[in-house]
């Protein structure tokens, strides 16, 4: 399964963004692409129209639940919750795909950002969660240990690590 970050201009400088650490672990499985309004990604257009791609997106998801099986790329929007809602309904061709929900019922341990959603997951644990529901559990636990090591220790405040 191909993973699709399509990502806000401003994560890209920031190193508590998780995309590229999925990027990192997942090679060419993943990709991240730069969202830009006014120039949508013309490969990912196409991709788009040939089919098998879902949106991984909060909300009510489409009839078809949360069952990859048929999805051969999963596109998930890479930004602060506010961006992502920007994205999603600034990008028409993201209203028309398949629409997936993760919930997973658990509260997020990404900490690196101030005024998460409490069961907001990062791009990170949404991969992870992506990768376990397709059937790639070592990716997914290859993933996890990675992404464990890239957050903080719970309790440590910002800037008192590190790189942080």
């Amino acid at each position: 399964m191909k993973i699709t970050l399509l990502t806000h201009s401003k994560e890209f400088a920031k190193r508590s963004n998780t995309g590229q650490l999925v990027v990192d672990v997942l090679g060419d499985s993943a990709e991240q692409i730069c969202w830009d309004r006014m120039n949508p990604p013309a490969r990912l257009l196409e991709e788009i129209d040939a089919g098998g791609v879902a949106l991984i997106y909060p909300g009510a998801a489409d009839e078809a639940g949360d069952d990859l099986s048929d999805i051969r790329q999963v596109i998930l929007i890479d930004g602060t919750w506010h961006e992502a809602r920007k994205i999603h309904q600034r990008s028409p061709y993201l209203q028309s795909i398949r629409r997936i929900s993760l919930d997973t019922g658990t509260k997020s341990v990404y900490n690196l950002r101030k005024n998460q959603k409490e069961f907001g997951l990062c791009t990170a644990e949404c991969v992870i969660e992506v990768l376990r529901r397709s059937g790639n559990r070592a990716e997914a636990d290859l993933l996890l240990e990675r992404f464990l090591t890239f957050i903080r220790p719970p309790g440590v405040m910002r800037g008192s690590v590190p790189g942080h």
